[in-house]
């Protein structure tokens, strides 16, 4: 038998024998494994392909055509399209069957397929214009239940809408539909969406292709190339081929990967390694020294250091082997009975898919870290002192003089490459330098943890004994300690970035009216309409006061936006001016301002915006979809809004007018908030589909809640990993714990020890985590808060984040080792 296979035998016994230690070990390793298998197989099922969204998108059809808007040049390509409007861009008159049946040739049959939104109210949702009970839409949409809509008025919905058969949908301005059916996509179980032959779609303004249009499917007699697609193009229609999306040649492109993505999967790599091994090392080294007889009785018998060296290391092999192997099948089964679920929120979700190469790659990982954990207790058994150990003597600690050398100038490189990489852009150059950082104090904890222990002398009994055994035990104490400096390393530097991100958009927030204010806007609509909506909004809403807004157009009629550019957060943004009299300059104000009243009324406009304003003067760009763009400066002069980050202009009509344009009245304003129940929206969407109905909030968002998450994730590995070590500790403390028993110690004394070894863990840990993550988390606020030259980096602290971490994690971690079962037994002592 080889020396190997007798070592894998070796592994296998002891891991049975111990098997609380080895399922420990197992779940160590396998827990990163098989997060990160669940989130790839979630990833790759819930990506579905154009190949498997075939039967979706064109259902039985060789191919689907949208009629694109007058005006509208497009071309395709392979991945894509490229389009460019002149003209209105508005939709022309819908084209025949017979005229799509020319085009495509002989033996072509379509039937409309016209895609859309249906106005629910102030609700706009999916629409899908079509016969489900043509061949052609086989496998689009699949019946649940009822049955397929018929005749005009019948619809059928997608699950999503939580509605049965029989029910009413009342669309604006129509009227109620039937539902008769309930439909499902076959791969996204959450949409909304309304399907029936005569629906009544309201136009949508903005235009993309393949989205929204009038449309057909066709079954051609023939494939469809890409000249056909070309020439198609020409003929003013956007075309899904099936014979071009089933070949990946014809849409897949290969992309080289970046430096930047290379750097950042290697951080992530060695991240995950180091963690690993760090979380797992303690129980290694433990049962080491368990095995320490066993081990100097094999060397008693010829056994030679490598064979020492092999036996650890099998069970590495043993141990991480079988937790990938759970942890993988596990991974992949979660990720693909997940994502049904996951798609639910939102989302797609096709056949299960599994990425085998990167599945095999992590799994390769998780091996590679259970054998790198049993590394150093591997080296350590190879240089024991089997007379020592045969003998019953404790073996001697050896210090290493050039390894807290080593981590010092790790730990000095990695803060000369964060400071060189937070000048440079993205932030993934940061998180490379800090890997540099935390290696150099993982190689540094032993001796942080030999002079931390210098201070036991002045603590009591309990926590100086505590102190001790993990300075006598530093190969244990140092992984632990070292784990848990690299979670709260990272936690902290994630949270600093993260809020500091929070708070300069916070801070860099403008908007364009005062907060509380509700604006009502009118579309491409008559006199007459408008004047309908003004009379229902005035009526809607008795005794509020209304401040008039306008609209510029041209000779022809054609709407413009008056537009200025401003440097906003680092960025060149533009901004929309407001039209309006001194009624809408006070709801701006918020007060009266004598000074912009009396500019207003002299023809000039009144700006919020400081860096807008150049020489007294405003530069404005006249846009417009339908006409040529003009350029205008005009006198302005700057004023106070109302709210400290409120932005924007305000022209009076007659300065507008001067320059060539008419005004209509198409905004209201007033400061009213509507109430969580209100109607306002739906009542003036029945006088015309065309209103939006908005309301100035201010800044709403809040910190990212995945902030709290990371706290969630450090709670589980900080807590989980110090239990881990203080576990192991009581294990090892046991004639300790004799001693203190012999000598009368209650058993709070006991549970005391325990606590003080999980406090002193996770208190070193955390204050060295602390210190590291602050540093990469100051260094991270540029990248992730600087979006152009001059733009200031914005650093924000989350202190009661920051002491939930530091503070919280190492007071509930001993609070948790209280619980530890302590033992009353006595043991004899080695003289």
């Amino acid at each position: 038998m080889s020396a190997a296979l007798a070592a894998l035998r070796i592994a296998r016994r002891n891991a049975w024998r111990s098997r609380g230690r080895s399922a420990l070990i197992m779940v160590m390793i396998g827990l990163p494994v098989l997060v990160i298998t669940t989130v790839l197989t979630l990833t790759e099922t819930m990506n579905v392909s154009p190949q498997e969204g075939l039967v979706a998108e064109l259902g039985a059809a060789d191919a689907r055509l949208m009629q694109l808007p007058e005006g509208t040049v497009l071309r395709q390509q392979p991945n894509g399209a490229t389009w460019s409007t002149t003209g209105d861009a508005a939709t022309g008159p819908r084209r025949s069957n017979a005229d799509v049946e020319a085009l495509l040739g002989p033996g072509t049959r379509v039937i409309p397929f016209d895609t859309g939104v249906l106005r629910l109210g102030a609700e706009r949702v999916e629409a899908l214009r079509t016969d489900l009970r043509d061949p052609l839409t086989t496998g689009m949409r699949t019946l649940s239940e009822g049955r397929l809509p018929s005749a005009a008025r019948e619809v059928a919905v997608t699950s999503a809408f939580g509605l049965r058969p029989g029910d009413l949908l009342r669309p604006a301005g129509a009227a109620p539909l039937t539902v008769v059916g309930v439909v499902e996509h076959p791969f996204r179980p959450s949409l909304r969406q309304v399907v029936g032959p005569d629906l009544p779609l309201a136009s949508v303004e903005e235009f993309w292709p393949g989205e929204h249009g009038p449309g057909w499917l066709a079954d051609t007699a023939g494939p469809v190339s890409w000249t056909g697609v070309t020439a198609l193009n020409g003929s003013g229609l956007y075309v899904t081929s099936r014979a071009l999306m089933a070949d990946p040649r014809s849409w897949t492109r290969a992309r080289a990967m970046s430096v930047q993505g290379t750097v950042g999967i290697g951080a992530m790599v060695i991240m995950v390694v180091l963690e690993t091994v760090l979380l797992a090392g303690p129980a290694f080294a433990v049962g080491l020294r368990r095995r320490r007889r066993e081990l100097a009785e094999i060397a008693a018998q010829g056994g030679s250091a490598a064979h020492l060296r092999t036996i650890v290391l099998a069970d590495g092999l043993v141990l991480g082997g079988a937790a990938t192997v759970v942890a993988t099948v596990l991974g992949i089964g979660a990720g693909a009975l997940g994502a049904p679920i996951v798609a639910r929120w939102g989302g797609e979700a096709g056949p299960p898919g599994v990425p085998w190469a990167p599945v095999l790659a992590v799994a390769a990982l998780g091996l590679v870290a259970g054998i790198v954990a049993a590394l150093v207790p591997a080296v350590q058994a190879a240089r024991q002192n089997s007379a020592a150990v045969l003998a019953g003597r404790a073996p001697a600690v050896a210090d290493r003089p050039g390894w807290p050398l080593a981590g010092a100038a790790l730990v000095l490189a990695g803060l000369g490459a964060t400071v060189v990489a937070r000048r440079q852009p993205g932030s993934v150059w940061v998180l490379a330098s800090a890997v540099l950082v935390l290696l150099g104090l993982v190689v540094l904890t032993p001796w942080l943890v030999q002079r931390t222990g210098r201070l036991a002398a002045r603590l009591r009994l309990p926590l100086r004994m505590s102190v001790r055994d993990a300075v006598r035990h530093r190969s244990r104490t140092a992984s632990a300690v070292a784990a848990v400096m690299a979670v709260t390393a990272t936690v902290v530097a994630v949270g600093i970035g993260t809020y500091s991100e929070y708070m300069d958009r916070r801070n860099a927030y403008t908007s364009a009216r005062p907060t509380g204010t509700l604006a009502i806007w009118a579309g491409n609509i008559g006199d007459a309409a408008w004047s309908r909506l003004r009379a229902e909004a005035a009526r809607q809403l008795p005794g509020v006061p209304l401040a008039a807004g306008y609209q510029a157009r041209d000779a022809q009629g054609h709407r413009y936006a008056l537009r200025y550019t401003v440097r906003w957060n680092g960025t060149r943004t533009r901004r929309t001016a407001a039209i309006g009299d001194q009624a809408l300059l006070t709801l701006l104000q918020g007060r009266h301002d004598p000074r912009a009243a009396a500019a207003l009324a002299s023809g000039k406009a009144v700006v919020f915006d400081a860096a807008a304003v150049r020489d007294g003067k405003l530069a404005l760009r006249a846009g417009s979809t339908s006409g040529p763009a003009r350029r205008l400066d005009v006198p302005a002069v700057l004023a106070t809004p109302a709210d400290e980050h409120q932005g924007g202009a305000l022209l009076p009509r007659a300065l507008v007018e001067q320059a060539g344009f008419s005004t209509a009245e198409r905004q209201l304003y007033a400061m009213y908030r509507p109430s969580a129940g209100s109607t306002l929206t739906r009542d003036l969407a029945k006088v015309t589909p065309r209103v939006t109905v908005a309301s100035e909030e201010g800044y709403r968002n809040v910190p990212d809640p995945s902030l709290w998450g990371w706290l969630g994730g450090a709670l589980v590995l900080v807590v989980g990993g110090t239990l881990t070590a203080t576990r192991l500790a009581a294990a090892d403390m046991r004639p300790e714990q004799a001693t203190m028993v012999a000598i009368g110690a209650p058993p709070r004394t006991l549970r005391a020890l325990v606590a003080g070894q999980a406090l002193y863990i996770s208190g070193l840990g955390a204050l060295v985590g602390l210190l590291a993550g602050t540093v990469t988390g100051l260094a991270l606020t540029r990248p992730m808060t600087t979006h152009g030259a001059g733009d200031p980096a914005t650093i924000a602290i989350p202190w009661p984040f920051l002491v939930a971490v530091v503070v919280g994690l190492p007071v509930l971690a001993s609070a948790a080792a209280l619980v530890t079962r302590t033992g009353r037994s006595f043991a004899r002592r080695p003289l």
